[in-house]
């Protein structure tokens, strides 16, 4: 019974231990379903489920229905042309980061939108290239694909060898990657594996981010300088890159170094004011487009390729090409990188779905997402595009422009379409390290990043050292390495903070039922005699044995030890009471001869198992009060501790393993006369110690109790009834498991009326 009084409560109660609860509240008999019973329901067909699966597996069944023509429709349209616009501008120049010709950035700026359209549950994000994921594309193709000095020497009798054969191959197993990552996608997605994406944390994704971001930077130098950089792939690249870059650093194209530096500032500025009056502007400025039509027609009007000698898009073919045939050579060399790009594409993707979600509140489906997502990367690939994903520059400007389904999306690849078939061939004279600038002006969020340090030092000491492991790994040993590295090591600092925990001692505030850790509190309240240790971990094979030390630093000495001093004690009083030369008084022991020695020798090389055993005195007359005054020359550490309590509230699982190790604790405070007592855990955890066989006629299963405080309410009734504390003049029946507290903090018998001071 609860009974409310101001803010204060009452809690009429028995105290309970778990053997107790169990029987005045008996279980329910449940079914739990076995893989059988899921099975049966997965191949369960009704009208109703098809349905369901339908709509789940064509989201655009169930929203385009519903679509607001009159509310949604102009805005939608707005904002598909101006994504459209920016994909354009970002599809040319990511592709400079998978080191294929520019045009073939707009088939990945088209192709998995109109996929995504069909298959995804996101309304806000632009699907699309992505910086991040073009690199790892990129850093494959380098290594799987002979560079331009190479083809001359290795392929000098092949077709191979001149600039159009070589791009043609790096297209191609640019394209094979993005068409096996999306398989990849599509069958984690069919496997209801979505929840893979957990694995990366936002730390870690943070610190990738941030490390591309770095790699972005400098692989768009030698476009910004005009400079032949021979491409690496091994750990340490990036290094190795910016060496390149600075040994020539004199061949530097002034012009095309000039015009990217303008872009860049420009674009910067541009940004900043986007962002910092976005309340107030209609729409953001397309800043990207403006510079873009701009620096296009500078550079045509004033001949910049033949007057400077810049590097420019060049020829861009009208219409689409015909679909390729997968390298099979190419997919076993991949595997690896592949499920990279995969995973890193999806969680970038969901993550961003995840905010537009929420903001909007309508549901996602991380499974289904993945299928859109390895959809439109084998299509895509197919038709010699690169891995998408969601770039977070241009989903930014679908949603602030007013987009509001996936309509703002097909609009944008309309615009991407009318580029591809009809006006590409206008950018042909735009200078590369105009796209290069673009690139690296949208790796300012990216970049920004490096202010996350600060605020996870602050928030967790865990967080940050991911984050900033994973920026190392990523840029030394570049994104895929790094990539792999970086979840070991996530992985590892899980594993670093359950073999570790921050275990405490715990004491009673306030003289209620509630229990903190002793150290943070002054007004605390310890029973005498009882120690209560909370464990905040899963308990396992690697962290068994710190546990057991940090719960003796805790009571201050170690049981086994007192357990065989005890041991070797009782052997020597046995031989004095056999000898006659002890008596028992009621005041204690009574040595009867002055110096008597037995042979520690003989005493050492007892058996340990012997001394290991629990204390049996039933065949002396009398009981040992360990703690008293022994007789002469035997000397046994005294220890003021009588209960012990493990607070397991917050250890959600025990392994078989350290389930040993805990029977052997508890075994060797028990075989010492300390209680041990165990709360907070749930029945399945008892259920699981029960099917292991753990108890036995030492560790018994009436040692769990609910909460702390009926653990400790236990041992204080059980030792004042014990010591016979009551008033002897009081002749009242009590009961020992029916107690509530007072409002004052004090405990009193709920029959009688006696109060009861908890005594600490």
């Amino acid at each position: 019974m609860i009974e409310p009084i101001g803010n204060q409560y009452v809690v009429a109660r028995p105290v309970y231990s778990a053997n107790a609860f169990g029987e005045d509240h008996k279980k329910k008999q449940r079914h739990h379903k076995t893989l059988l019973d899921h099975l049966k329901k997965l191949c369960r067909c009704s009208a109703q489920r098809a349905k369901k699966i339908a709509f789940s597996s064509f989201p655009i069944a169930s929203w385009l229905p519903a679509y607001r023509i009159k509310e949604w429709l102009l805005s939608d349209i707005v904002s598909g042309i101006s994504t459209g616009l920016v994909a354009v501008l970002q599809g040319l120049a990511f592709a400079l980061l998978v080191t294929i010709p520019p045009g073939y950035g707009l088939y990945a700026a088209f192709f998995p939108v109109i996929i995504y359209f069909f298959l995804g549950t996101s309304r806000h994000i632009s699907v699309g290239p992505f910086p991040v994921l073009s690199m790892m594309v990129g850093a494959v193709v380098v290594r799987l694909t002979p560079t331009d000095s190479a083809a001359d020497s290795t392929f000098a009798n092949s077709s191979m060898t001149n600039d159009s054969s070589i791009d043609e191959q790096k297209v191609i197993v640019a394209a094979t990657v993005t068409i096996l990552s999306g398989i990849i996608q599509l069958l984690m997605g069919v496997l209801r594996l979505g929840f893979v994406v957990i694995y990366l944390s936002e730390s870690l994704i943070s610190g990738f981010t941030t490390a591309a971001a770095i790699h972005v930077l400098v692989s768009q130098l030698k476009f910004m300088f005009q400079l032949t950089v021979p491409a690496h792939t091994d750990p340490f690249s990036l290094f190795k890159v910016l060496e390149s870059v600075f040994s020539q650093i004199e061949k530097t194209n002034i012009a095309d170094l000039v015009t990217s530096l303008v872009i860049l500032v420009v674009v910067f500025v541009v940004k900043e004011i986007n962002q910092r009056y976005k309340a107030k502007l209609p729409v953001p400025i397309p800043i990207e487009l403006i510079v873009t039509v701009i620096a296009t027609g500078v550079s045509y009007g004033f001949d910049f390729k033949r007057r400077f000698n810049v590097a420019v898009i060049g020829e861009m073919k009208p219409g689409f090409q015909a679909p390729i045939t997968p390298s099979r050579q190419t997919f076993q060399d991949t595997i690896g990188d592949c499920f990279g790009i995969a995973i890193v594409g999806f969680a970038v993707a969901f993550s961003v779905a995840s905010v537009y979600s929420l903001k909007y509140d309508y549901p996602i489906d991380g499974n289904q997402e993945l299928i859109a997502m390895g959809a439109g990367n084998i299509f895509g690939g197919s038709f010699r595009g690169f891995a998408a994903s969601t770039s977070l520059s241009r989903s930014g400007v679908q949603e602030s422009t007013g987009g509001k389904t996936q309509i703002a999306g097909l609009i944008s690849a309309i615009i991407v379409l009318i580029v591809i078939v009809a006006i590409g061939f206008l950018l042909e004279p735009l200078q590369k390290s105009v796209l290069a600038a673009l690139a690296l002006g949208n790796l300012k969020g990216m970049l920004m990043q490096f202010v996350e340090i600060r605020r996870l030092w602050r928030k967790d000491k865990y967080d940050c050292l991911i984050w900033v492991m994973t920026f190392i790994f990523a840029v030394v040993l570049g994104l895929g390495l790094g990539l792999a590295a970086s979840v070991a090591f996530q992985l590892l600092t899980i594993v670093f903070r359950t073999q570790f925990p921050k275990c405490s001692m715990l004491a009673n505030v306030g003289r209620s039922n509630i229990y903190k850790n002793r150290k943070d509190y002054s007004e605390i309240y310890e029973p005498e005699g009882v120690k209560i240790f909370r464990c905040p971990s899963p308990i396992y094979f690697a962290n068994i044995s710190f546990f057991k030390q940090k719960l003796i630093d805790a009571v201050g000495f170690r049981p086994l030890r007192i357990l065989r001093k005890r041991n070797k004690a009782l052997k020597k009083i046995r031989k004095l009471q056999k000898k006659g030369l002890l008596q028992v008084t009621p005041k204690g022991f009574i040595c009867t001869v002055d110096g008597f020695k037995d042979s520690d020798e003989e005493l050492d090389n007892d058996k340990i198992e012997e001394l290991d055993q629990p204390i049996n005195t039933k065949d002396l007359p009398f009981q040992i009060d360990w703690n008293a005054n022994l007789p002469l020359n035997i000397v046994v550490p005294k220890i003021n501790l009588h209960s012990l309590i493990l607070d397991f509230s917050a250890v959600s699982f025990l392994d078989v393993s350290s389930m040993r190790g805990l029977k052997t604790i508890l075994q060797e405070f028990i075989r010492i006369q300390v209680d041990v007592y165990i709360v907070g855990t749930d029945d399945d955890f008892i259920e699981k110690l029960k099917r292991c066989e753990f108890f036995d006629d030492e560790v018994k299963d009436s040692i769990f109790f609910l909460t702390i405080h009926d653990a400790v309410l236990h041992i204080l009734m059980k030792k004042d009834y014990s010591t016979s504390k009551f008033n002897p003049s009081q002749e009242v029946e009590a009961k020992l498991d029916d107690f509530t507290i007072n409002t004052n903090g004090g405990l009193r018998n709920r029959e009688c009326q006696v109060p009861i001071e908890t005594k600490f």
